[in-house]
């Protein structure tokens, strides 16, 4: 759950008998297991969920108490045991991916599925008709061949970070293989072109699936500055969702390959080490949520597919039957797919990250920013770490100020060999100091100015900008000068998405509208979560 989000999951829990805490990936302690509750580590995606929940509260006996993560997060949770006596239930959108990892897959008990959702190719209309379609079978060949044409245009979320993304890189690399099982190691190289090829047309990358749904309506409504692009991947519910919400501009089109998609399966899966209290309240849960009458209202009010024999799809549901892929088997086969779209498949990036190094930055501060960076360089070996450091052919600039902006340092991560380049990294985190001011908005206007050329000579990358600081702006222009500032910028700069981090006492409201203005995002660090956040940023680039 990204941080615009979290807001409103806070008010939905604060008014609910559905409790939830909205940190994404930890495993924060939700109380001690007692009779009627149960503990859930969930996909963000399921805070939709919350208001049923409620309403089946009083029928179940059972309060559910939610804490949101991404699947990678959660799969790296169960993996090291983190969910032992923290949780009594998993809820994720699908358990392929924990299914895969040995040590995550034995913890797993009993699993009830509750709904399902395919990860499908949306559309504009217009852009839908353009392509010829509507009305048709369309494989993920076509697709594929017409993306390499740059004959439409789409945004995905990051495959190491949402299980929609995920799931789109399996079904695509799976139908193009066309062995009719399970993609594993030794054909990830013998797709790579034709995933290349379907990949140069990814316009836009995000973090979490509702995120990618917002920014693709402020695009197309014009609220963002970011290039319009002509679709999404996403989940089947999230598309209609949007077309059902009457806030595009031109509804989407939903193109399911006829070769076939990955679906997604919600199981409420109760974990190994739960008590005879919280399986109690999991089968009482379950049994609820596979009526007739409750999955005809998760249809009506979430979107997706009922999974009890006997009730009727929806009008919306234009595909009645689905196509499934096979999953991969092993996490071999998962890591090689994964390594494959960051190194080598997936457009590369380029990220200007401005750090604020003033001296109320010094101490624990300093530390925090240090660890954050050299963790990205590959020192962080976690499963989530492996997928979030920076990446072959990826173009990094730091930017250190204080009362002025420092002097930029710019290092290219080559394909071949990464590693000199991430030591040359790791150098210049060790040797960040802090003292000084704080110009906050005349040294993002110096990374505007660096990547103004850089955008120019290259424009084929994802570029972003981070802007990391904690404390107020006390040194050159002001919040009013940036403002003043920014519609005069060149239309490839105002493009560039500002990701603002909030450390210590960072002006949160200040942050706020350069992320949304630039078509960002704000991020709150403050508690001592710096390297984490800055992993997940890594998300949207």
């Amino acid at each position: 759950m990204k941080r615009w989000a979290v807001l409103a999951v806070s008010a939905v829990c604060a008014l609910s008998l559905v409790s939830c805490d909205s940190s994404e990936g930890g495993t924060q302690n939700l109380g001690a297991a007692e009779a009627g509750t149960l503990r859930v580590l969930a996909g963000s995606e399921l805070a939709d969920l919350q208001p049923l929940l409620e309403q089946e509260a009083a029928a179940t006996g059972v309060k559910v108490k939610f804490q949101f993560t991404g699947t990678l997060e959660g799969t790296e949770s169960l993996a090291n045991g983190k969910v032992d006596g923290q949780y009594d239930a998993v809820w994720f959108s699908s358990n392929r991916y924990p299914a895969a990892v040995p040590e995550a897959a034995k913890r797993l008990g009993e699993q009830v599925k509750i709904m399902s959702s395919p990860v499908v190719l949306g559309l504009s209309a217009s852009s839908a008709q353009r392509l010829g379609w509507t009305g048709r079978p369309v494989g993920w060949g076509e697709i594929a061949e017409q993306a390499g044409k740059k004959a439409f245009t789409y945004g995905m979320t990051d495959p190491s970070a949402s299980n929609s993304g995920f799931s789109a890189l399996v079904g695509v690399a799976s139908a193009l293989a066309g062995a009719g099982n399970a993609i594993d190691a030794q054909q990830i190289a013998s797709v790579t072109p034709k995933l290349t090829e379907f990949f140069s047309a990814q316009a836009m990358s995000a973090g979490s699936s509702g995120w990618l749904s917002e920014a693709y309506q402020r695009r197309a409504t014009g609220q963002d500055p970011g290039k319009k692009v002509d679709g999404l991947i996403n989940y089947e519910s999230v598309l209609l969702s949007m077309n059902a919400s009457g806030k595009l501009p031109e509804p989407l089109t939903l193109v399911y390959p006829s070769d076939g998609v990955v679906t997604a399966d919600y199981p409420l899966t109760l974990l190994q080490s739960s008590n005879s209290d919280a399986r109690d309240a999991h089968r009482k849960l379950a049994e609820r949520l596979r009526t007739p009458d409750t999955q005809r209202n998760i249809m009506e009010t979430t979107q997706r597919r009922p999974v009890v024999p006997g009730v009727q799809l929806g009008q919306q549901f234009a595909q009645k039957d689905l196509v499934e892929l096979p999953f991969p088997a092993t996490q071999q086969a998962v890591d090689a797919l994964l390594g494959a779209y960051f190194d080598k498949i997936r457009r590369p990036s380029r990220t200007l990250y401005v750090l604020d190094t003033s001296g109320s930055m010094s101490g624990d501060r300093i530390e925090s920013l240090r660890t954050a960076l050299i963790g990205l360089t590959g020192a962080d070996g976690s499963l989530t770490g492996r997928y979030r450091r920076f990446r072959s052919r990826e173009e990094v600039t730091m930017l250190p100020f204080d009362t002025v902006p420092g002097t930029p340092e710019t290092f290219t991560v080559p394909e071949g060999d990464p590693q000199p380049a991430l030591d040359k990294i790791k150098r210049f985190a060790e040797g960040l100091d802090a003292n000084g001011g704080t110009a906050i908005y005349d040294s993002l206007q110096r990374a505007y100015d660096i990547m103004g050329p850089l955008v120019a000579r290259d424009p084929d990358r994802f570029t972003s900008i981070v802007l990391m600081t904690d404390g107020q702006n006390a040194n050159g222009s002001k919040f009013s000068d940036f403002q003043l500032r920014f519609p005069s910028l060149p239309e490839a700069v105002r493009q560039i998405p500002v990701f603002t981090v909030i450390f210590g006492e960072g002006d949160s409201a200040e942050l706020g509208e350069v992320a949304k203005r630039t078509g960002g995002n704000v991020f709150d660090a403050r508690g001592d979560v710096l390297p984490k956040v800055f992993q997940e940023i890594r998300g949207y680039q």
